[in-house]
């Protein structure tokens, strides 16, 4: 799950990290109204995504008419960024923030480190906006501190950071206190990433956190429902946080065909397998393997509801998922949304009789795969000639 930038800033501010101090605005009056209590100030677009300074998404006000009228602009607008993709994200926050005399931008974060099963820092004397460019034209600028899980971060670890990344030896205690704030902020909250960029040094001789993002685990979040009221659900695709609800592992993609599988390696499998055919997925889609009929309907109006898409493979291979399930809950949504596009059904393993049963006693129009290959095959053909929602 993704927060805001000023969400993150007080998570991190209530953790010990130097922030910025600002206020959220989400009309022109209130960006005037904050903006009252500096000479200049900063308005900063609230999206979920980076690049927003690219975009237009950061401005700089020297008065608080100015940023009133910075507000009506950036209020309602949709910032166009390279993750956002070509649709972008519509503003409906800004961050009104005090602006910084900054003297050195610095990039900083945590996250999960997968090859050593615990934390890396991850750090770098360029931080800013060309941070990507940076990591990926001078690699030797990025430096790496693999942090243990079992006996968390030590002072030697923050230490080695700070000076292999330049901070000044005057401010090396507050980095290392800071470091460790991120990496308590990460385990306590079961975080996917703590970043700060820039981590700045400013004109006064004071790191602050000048933009911060924090990611959360999704599998943890039943641990803190607290996170709950941070989610922005007009950040998120719609398809994406309805199939949450009913724990339903789902991520959109941009292809035609409707993927729905079970079992995470049998759905890689299935992407695959249209893309070998010349078609493109449209999701990732795993019911799990103790999905009701109520969650696989759920699955189909989510897939229906994707304008994109243009047929529907179902591919299952019933073990703890059972197909007449599936077949149940196949029936039940065309039953409930109606099937506009070809449905090509692949199902084999526990109860699969009763499924092909179900199915053909449903009166729906379903084209039956005898593998997965053959139900690829026949979902590429009828997307070519499916009508598009």
């Amino acid at each position: 799950m993704k927060i805001h930038e000023y969400q993150a800033k007080e998570l991190l501010g209530s953790y010990g990290v130097p922030v910025p101090t600002g206020a959220v605005a989400e009309t022109p009056e209130a960006a005037e109204e904050a903006a009252r209590a500096y000479d200049t100030c900063v308005l900063k677009a609230q999206i979920h995504s980076g690049g927003r300074g690219k975009a237009g998404g950061v401005k700089l006000a020297h008065s608080p008419a100015e940023a009133r009228d910075i507000a009506e602009t950036l209020l309602g607008a949709t910032l166009v960024t390279k993750q956002t993709g070509p649709e972008g994200k519509v503003v409906h926050k800004l961050l009104v923030t005090e602006a910084v005399d900054v003297r050195k931008e610095y990039y900083l974060s945590i996250t999960g480190d997968s090859d050593r099963a615990g934390l890396v820092i991850v750090a770098s004397g360029a931080g800013g906006t060309e941070i990507e460019d940076t990591a990926a034209l001078h690699p030797e600028l990025i430096v790496k501190t693999p942090v243990s899980v079992q006996t968390g971060f030590r002072r030697y670890e923050g230490l080695d950071t700070a000076r292999r990344i330049g901070i000044p030896k005057a401010l090396e205690g507050d980095f290392i206190r800071l470091l460790a704030a991120m990496t308590k902020l990460y385990l306590e909250k079961d975080c996917s990433l703590v970043e700060i960029n820039p981590l700045v040094e400013t004109a006064d001789g004071r790191l602050l956190a000048l933009d911060a993002k924090v990611n959360f685990d999704d599998n943890a979040l039943f641990r803190h429902p607290e996170l709950e009221a941070l989610r922005d659900i007009a950040e998120e695709d719609p398809k994406e946080y309805r199939a949450s609800q009913y724990d339903l592992n789902y991520i959109s993609l941009d292809g035609s065909i409707g993927c729905l599988v079970n079992g995470a390696g049998l759905a890689m499998a299935t992407m695959d397998i249209i893309q070998k055919f010349g078609g493109r997925p449209a999701n990732f889609l795993d019911v799990g393997g103790s999905a009701t009929t109520e969650r696989v309907t759920a699955a189909f109006e989510i897939l229906l509801s994707d304008p994109h898409v243009r047929a529907i493979f179902v591919n299952i291979f019933g073990g703890i998922m059972k197909c007449d399930i599936i077949a149940e809950g196949i029936v039940a949504a065309a039953a409930k949304v109606g099937l506009s596009v070809p449905l090509v059904v692949r199902l084999e393993g526990t109860n699969v009789d009763r499924g092909r049963e179900i199915l053909r006693q449903s009166g729906l129009n379903i084209i039956p795969a005898e593998d997965m290959a053959d139900g690829a095959h026949k979902a590429v053909e009828a997307a070519k000639g499916g009508a598009a929602q």
